[in-house]
This record gives C-alpha cells, structure tokens and sequence, in this order.
C-alpha cells in the first residue's frame, strides 16, 4: 500500500470519562443505538458548494422522491435556517441535535455555515451541533468549530492509499487548484488524516462515514478501520454504495455494483471484531432530513409551510462591522509574520459574531524585508486592523496612516480570537475610521 499521503498521528487528547461520553451520546442518533428511536435531527442544507467530486455522488436539488446524501429539495440562507430550527424545534420537542451535511460541504462554504452555526445556536442554546464533512478543509477549522460549540463531527474517509482513492475521487479542488488522478488522493487523504487528529485532539467526538465499493474498497475497509480506531475515532459508519443509474453519479452509469448485504455485513462485523465501534442503524439521511433516523418529516418543513423568517425589529443602528485580517499560515493560528503572508485572511466582527469572510492576497513585487511589508500594506487597503506574529516599524507608521489597527499582541491566538479581540480594540479607539468596503 503506498503510504505517502498518511501523516504520523498528532499526540492523542486525553481519554474521555465513560460518563462524560455517554452524556454527549445520550441524545445523539447518530452516535447512539439507543437513541435513534426517541431523539430526532435536523439537517440544515446550507452548503451548496463542495471542493471533492466523489464518483459516487451527485449533488442535486428538487429531488424529494430520493432518501441519500447529498439530495435537497432547497436551499436554506443562515437566517432561513435559524427560522426553520426555531419552527422544529417547537413542533418536534425530541429535537436534540442540528447538523449541516451538505449537500455539498459545509467547510467549502465556511461563511455560511459558520453563520448558520451561530444563529441556531441563539434561538435553540439546548441542541447539539453537529457537522459532516469530506475532510479537505477541517484541520484549518477546528478552533473555530469548537468556538461554535460543535462538538461532533463526521468525516467520509473512503481510503488510506491514493491508489484506491483515485477509483473514488476524480478531483479535488485545493490551495486554488484542481488536482486530479494519484495526486488529488493523497492530498485528500492525508488532510483527512490531519483534520481527524486535530478534532480529537481538540476533544470533539467524531465518527467515520465510510462507503463500502466492491472491487473498489472491500479489501481495504478492514485496514482503514483499524487506523481510524487507534488514530481515536469514536465510531466507524461502513455504508453500502447506492448507485442507481438514474441517480446520475459515475459509478451507477458505470454500472459499479453495490454490496449484498451479505458483504457489507461481513465487512461490518470483521471491522467489530478488530475492536472497531461499528454503527449499523444508519439510514443514509438526505442533506435535508428532518424528524428520527428512518422516517423524514422534511415536507411538512419546506419554506412555502413555515413562512419566512421574522423581520428584525426596527430601531437604531449597531455598531458596525469591524473588518480585521490576519497573518495565518492556515494552521488556525497568528503564526505569520506580516512580510511572510502571501495573504492574509479576512474576518467580519459584529454582535453576531466572527465571520471568516475570504481572504486578501499579497503581490509580492521583491523578495526583501522591506519590500514585502510594502506589498502587505499595500494589500492591506480598506480593512480595520491586522494582527500578525510580528509587525515591523516599517510596516507599523504606514498602516496606522492608513486607518488601519496593527497589532502583534496576538501571535499564537486562535484567529477568530484574534480577530474579536482586534476588534474590540478598534472600536475602542477615540476615532473610529470610517466603513470601508472589502474588495
């Protein structure tokens, strides 16, 4: 097998207390035999966009005859999202937790999560957040997705060797481009990999989703459970292909059969036997579900039965925005000088909250000290303040000439905590810049 791709596993958070972990399941679906038949969940399809194709997937919308990933009937804005907790929530009191699925990933489209994550978590404080993902991009968001409060986390790991993992990924869209073949899958597979370590190690719960593919990942699934297990996985999902050709997805044209159940159950109790914790109530929700695993209540939910969300009161307005970048390496932290950001990423801070917002990127025009903070100045334009790992004095005059907060108190802080924190600084100042536009 070629092992390339994997990374060596992160120092491991301490064992949770059995009751501490049978607290955070007691109500869980997903994580919980037992709780399936009373506890309900919520899937809130706020996530158009994904940064995988998987072969056998196919994103689609309008399609309330179909139970699978990835399926919608519509989309849902953060504040329409917010509205349909608060309608489900007092019509469904077995409501227990609320996840973002899709229907395609929800941290190809942080923005809109994120805000979704902080407005349930403001009309519905008692519910468990929940957040499945392909993996790409979860090692950037863990401080932010504990933050949130998510707690909770799936990731669909399909492989451990890149060989299987082109059968699987035709492409994978990463670091502003589109990687395909071998290359694609053992980017993939080891950002999983990471991601899965650093949720654990930050004290999140998470569960593996894998999809069982004869002749693709049958052999490898016993392997791959075994890693996952003593990488501190909680539960390990194997779940059988679908791949019917009108679903449109590569394998069911391709004609790519599914496991019998013979197959997946041999697969599933081999994994069991190994000393994995195997789920087998999954029911392979829609991105959209609403109610118990097993049945879904999403049509008496659709936008057109519970009206659209409340209109805000009127009255004077907030404060505003506060724009604040940061010299991050991607890693979730102030760890960049600010003549070594190549860019840097942008957050919004209100009352609402942190909100990643993209990033600003440097044209580096010459390669000394000086020069480069020039450029970072230069790129800089518009935004409140910056915070970087260091800040040098010829950076420091230009920007505060330019309206603009330097700050190098935060390096090594989280960066949505930097941010809100720059942000408060700002708005304290005795004479606020005026709103700017972010490019």
């Amino acid at each position: 097998m070629d092992m390339s791709c994997q990374t060596p596993k992160a120092d491991a958070a301490a064992p949770q207390h059995p009751e501490e972990v049978a607290r955070r399941i007691a109500n869980h679906p997903c994580y919980s035999d037992q709780a399936h038949h009373r506890a309900a969940r919520l899937h809130l399809a706020v996530a158009p966009s994904c940064n995988i194709q998987c072969n056998y997937c196919n994103r689609k919308y309008d399609c309330s005859n179909e139970s699978r990933p990835g399926v919608v009937s519509e989309l849902l804005t953060p504040t329409e999202a917010a509205h349909k907790v608060a309608v489900v929530a007092a019509r469904l009191p077995e409501l227990s937790v609320v996840g973002i699925a899709g229907p395609g990933d929800p941290l190809a489209n942080p923005k809109r999560s994120f805000e979704t994550f902080q407005r349930v978590a403001a009309v519905a404080p008692g519910v468990t957040l929940c957040l499945s993902t392909n993996g790409l991009a979860l090692a950037d968001q863990i401080d932010r997705l504990v933050a949130l409060g998510v707690g909770h986390v799936t990731i669909t790991i399909n492989a451990l060797d890149p060989g299987i993992g082109e059968k699987i990924y035709p492409w994978v869209f990463w670091n502003h481009r589109r990687l395909r073949g071998r290359a694609a899958a053992a980017v993939l597979i080891r950002r999983q990999l990471t991601g899965l370590d650093r949720a654990v190690a930050a004290g999140m719960l998470v569960k593996i989703n894998s999809v069982l593919i004869p002749g693709v990942n049958d052999h490898h699934m016993g392997e791959l459970s075994r890693e996952m297990r003593a990488r501190g996985a909680f539960l390990h999902n194997i779940m059988p292909l679908i791949a019917e050709p009108g679903h449109g997805t590569y394998f069911g044209v391709m004609g790519q059969r599914p496991p019998t159940d013979d197959e997946l159950e041999a697969v599933r109790r081999a994994c069991g036997d190994a000393g994995s914790r195997v789920m087998r109530h999954c029911r392979q929700c829609r991105a959209d579900a609403v109610g118990r695993l097993g049945e879904d209540l999403g049509a008496a939910f659709t936008k057109a039965r519970i009206g659209p969300p409340p209109a805000a009161p009127a009255g004077p307005a907030g404060p505003r925005p506060m724009v604040v970048a940061v010299a991050t390496s991607g890693l979730g932290t102030v760890d960049l000088a600010l003549a070594d950001a190549l860019a840097f990423q942008l957050f919004e801070v209100s009352p609402a909250g942190v909100i990643a917002v993209g990033e600003r990127r440097v044209a580096p025009s010459a390669a000394n000290e000086d020069r480069a903070e020039a450029d970072a100045v230069a790129a800089l334009a518009g935004v409140d303040a910056v915070a970087g790992a260091r800040i040098g004095i010829g950076a420091w005059r230009p920007l505060e000439a330019a309206g603009v907060l330097p700050s190098g108190a935060y390096a090594g802080w989280p960066v949505a905590d930097a941010a809100a924190a720059l942000a408060r600084e700002c708005a304290a100042r005795p004479a606020a810049a005026p709103a700017r536009a972010v490019a």
